[in-house]
């Protein structure tokens, strides 16, 4: 804490309060830190290594196009004089040594030896880093990039050790700041590297690489070590508030708000107040990463811009500031502007005495105060004014009770429908996390009536909320059902279209992601596998397998049937299934059946619960039956030639396997959470459905034959498949494989468990004893069969069945 006496004279401006002579002002804030680590020189090493990692990866990619140009230039340098060459390189690389020498001696004579001190170590980091890298290169690296560093040459360094370590040194002083000096240093590196890459002393990958690496170390140091704070002081903000023709008589620090804006209180020689906000422009990139991420996650109509000049964020919070104000909100009256040189501006408001709702504690949260502050929101939402930071930092009540909001930087002018029905549902979510459900929407249709909050009910979704807000909500996952709930007892007319916020999930990126790996499994397997071998499989074991693989269908059909107590159609049953095998196409197998399956169930009159419940019963059903037989199928495998009833290796291994995954998922409580979470959801229910299905003795026969014949079709037509290509291994050691290889492929989330299922079947049939050519084949031709070939009918059905609304 420093307390600083500042005196100046004051001049007053026209208008402004009137009064002259020296003033004394006492400044209270805590000690300004001498350096800073700026989020700006993070983000450029991050940025840096992030495009290092792209030119490398795309030199790989176009080795022949870079080997090509090595082999030009290596031709046409032997056509050019020696003396010319030469004179280049002299040039260039005395330059390149002479400009940040020269810029040195500046920075010294400028009392600025500091800088040139972490030039230097800089330079002596990146000039180590390359030496180590370039070594370790030579000695172990990749063939390929060995190749395009050096060109093949004996002597070539992978990455210049000059070069980079003087881009490193430029860079820690930031000579960038610097036009002049910027522009004659770039063209003495442009100059040196010609003559390196002529001279066949460095390559273009070497030379691009070696001033990546710079860069790195460069901003790498900048933030190691930081940087000299050039935040203006308190004194500064006095003299600038001064400079707005007002008299200020002492200044304090207050706690930063919310988007990490220095705050002070200035007092004036009348006795009142001025709040004065600080934006400084090294904090204009604070949290610019999840910025990012939500503007890329996010539709265009809810996103933020990721980053905004000082000035742009000047402009805007003081357009806010004016809008609101003219909208009849009440909020802090804006009394002036001004920039703090290039560094920091300043906004200036009257004082209003009030209290953050925050700090407010819930019991003193009445519903007039829940009225007042719709009344506010109200407000802004007949000038189509977003706030869009409505929570208890922004809501502040007054002396007399009155609502006052702040915090409006991040708000919209002219917002359109979906901005303004997002700021009803943030503040009707973080009222319901203090007060209630039930009470935040009764208080909340008592002022803005129950249409104003069904226009919000589809965008009650965390994704819509503020950061602080979704947070909250972790601890509170039934509120937002709970308000929902009340919303549509409310208005049980309204049409609720779902909103989507998102462009994609980040399980859908993953999904993605899986599924290029898998695809890339499956190309490689194709290289593996022997396609004169395909072409020579037995036709008769093909229609087998092909006639298993379509029974299948009629087995699920049977299975689903089988669970539900009302009457289902076989042939539009079947369909469905074969539909589900083109929704596998974009879903986890794990997913898809039971979406289409649950969806036809409605479709079919049946309750959502009711629907649910009869799918959650025939999965639980399947799933027994599909560890009771993976059991009695790895029994078999060992005790089929023993004289005795034995348990085999298989089995006790597939036992010890299950009992280690069980172990792990139950002794770790987020994983046993999320287990217990969906098992609940999922079968949720199914109990009494099951007892409803169990009073008719028809209906147990269809679900359980279904729920086995599923299973054995399966088992058949990989038999089949392995037949088809000569192999010859037990049945039940084919059934152990599929019931292992389908349950990993349940567990997968690419679409329809590719790559997992392909991998866990080959492995399998090839521990059983197949060679691997012929279990690569076999596998590719069952999953031809089950998962590629019906994709077309399952699209035919998927269609036919929408157009006539069964799905």
């Amino acid at each position: 804490m420093r307390i600083i006496k500042e005196r100046g004279d004051t001049a007053p401006a026209t208008g402004a309060p009137s009064g002259g002579g020296d003033s004394a002002v006492l400044v209270v804030e805590p000690l300004l830190p001498q350096r800073i680590r700026r989020p700006s020189d993070a983000l450029r090493f991050l940025a840096t290594l992030l495009v290092l990692a792209a030119v490398i990866l795309l030199a790989l990619v176009a080795k022949k196009t870079l080997n090509g140009l090595e082999a030009d230039v290596t031709e046409g340098t032997r056509r050019v004089p020696f003396l010319l060459s030469g004179l280049v390189g002299v040039l260039g690389g005395g330059a390149m040594l002479a400009i940040p020498a020269a810029y040195a001696v500046e920075r010294v004579i400028h009392r600025d030896g500091l800088r040139v001190a972490e030039g230097l170590f800089a330079a002596i980091a990146g000039m180590v880093l390359s030496f180590v890298l370039g070594e370790w290169i030579i000695a172990a690296g990749a063939e390929d990039l060995r190749q395009l560093l050096t060109g093949g040459r004996s002597g070539v360094e992978p990455l210049n050790t000059l070069l980079t370590s003087i881009i490193a040194y430029a860079t820690a002083m930031r000579i960038s700041n610097r036009p002049t000096w910027r522009a004659a240093l770039w063209t003495a590196v442009a100059v040196n590297a010609i003559a390196l890459f002529a001279g066949l002393a460095a390559t273009v990958l070497g030379i691009v690489v070696s001033v990546l690496v710079g860069l790195a170390v460069g901003y790498a140091t900048l933030y190691g070590v930081g940087s000299p704070n050039t935040r203006p002081p308190g004194s500064a903000i006095v003299a600038a508030v001064r400079k707005l023709g007002f008299q200020p008589v002492k200044a304090r620090r207050l706690d930063d708000d919310q988007q990490s804006s220095r705050r002070y209180a200035v007092g004036l020689r009348d006795g009142s107040r001025l709040d004065v906000t600080v934006l400084d422009r090294d904090r204009q990139v604070a949290g610019l990463l999840y910025r990012l991420w939500r503007r890329i996650r996010l539709s265009p109509e809810t996103r933020r811009k990721a980053i905004r000049s000082l000035r742009a964020e000047l402009e805007r919070e003081a357009l806010m500031a004016h809008a609101v104000h003219a909208a009849g909100a009440s909020t802090p009256h804006l009394v002036g502007t001004s920039e703090i040189g290039s560094d920091a501006a300043l906004l200036v408001y009257e004082h209003m005495p009030t209290r953050a709702l925050e700090d407010i504690p819930d019991e003193e949260i009445d519903d007039d105060l829940l009225a007042r502050i719709w009344e506010q929101l109200l407000l802004l939402q007949v000038q189509r004014l977003a706030h869009r930071r409505l929570n208890g930092h922004s809501i502040h009540v007054g002396e007399k009770g009155e609502v006052v909001l702040t915090d409006v930087r991040s708000g919209e002018i002219a917002a359109g429908d979906l901005l303004l029905s997002l700021d009803v549902a943030q503040l009707l979510t973080y009222l319901g996390l203090r007060v209630g459900a039930e009470r935040a929407v009764r208080a909340a249709a008592a002022v803005a009536g129950p249409g104003t909050l069904a226009a919000a009910l589809p965008l009650l979704q965390r994704i819509a909320l503020t950061r602080e807000t979704r947070s909250a909500l972790s601890r509170n996952k039934e509120l937002l059902p709970a308000i929902r709930e009340h919303i549509v007892a409310l208005e049980p007319r309204a049409e609720v279209e779902v909103v989507r916020l998102e462009r994609f999930r980040p399980r859908t990126l993953f999904t993605i992601i899986a599924s290029a790996f898998a695809a890339y499994f499956l190309l490689s397997s194709l290289t593996v596998a022997n396609l004169n071998l395909v072409t020579s499989a037995e036709w008769g074991w093909t229609g087998v397998a092909f006639a298993a693989a379509m029974l299948s269908y009629v087995a699920a059909a049977l299975m689903l049937m089988g669970f539900v107590p009302e009457k289902l159609p076989l042939g539009r049953t079947v369909l469905v299934q074969f539909a589900g095998s083109f929704v596998k196409l974009v879903a986890p197998a794990a997913v898809s059946g039971v979406a289409i399956n649950t969806r036809y169930l409605q479709k079919r009159g049946i309750p959502p619960g009711q629907a649910v419940a009869s799918v959650g019963a025939s999965q639980l059903i399947g799933l027994a039956f599909h560890i009771g037989l993976l059991l009695l199928f790895a029994y078999i495998t060992g005790s089929g030639t023993a004289a005795s009833f034995t348990p085999s290796r298989t089995l006790v291994f597939v036992l010890l396997a299950v009992a280690v995954l069980v172990l792990f998922l139950m002794g770790v409580p987020r994983l046993r959470r999320m287990v217990t979470s969906r098992m609940r959801s999922l079968f949720s229910g199914v109990v009494p459905r099951l007892l409803d299905v169990l009073q008719s003795p028809r209906k147990i026969a269809e679900g359980f034959t279904g729920t086995l014949l599923l299973t054995v079709f399966f088992v058949v037509c990989l038999d089949a498949c392995v037949r088809a290509f000569g192999g010859s291994i037990n049945f039940a050691a084919v059934a152990v494989v599929f019931l292992a290889g389908n349950a990993i492929g349940s567990a997968a989330p690419t679409p329809g468990g590719l790559g997992a299922v392909e991998a866990a079947l080959i492995g399998g049939l090839t521990i059983a004893g197949l060679p691997k050519e012929v279990a690569t084949s076999a596998v590719l031709l069952y999953r031809l069969l089950t998962f590629w070939f019906p994709v077309l009918p399952g699209w035919a059905s998927f269609a036919y069945l929408q157009r006539n609304e069964a799905l």
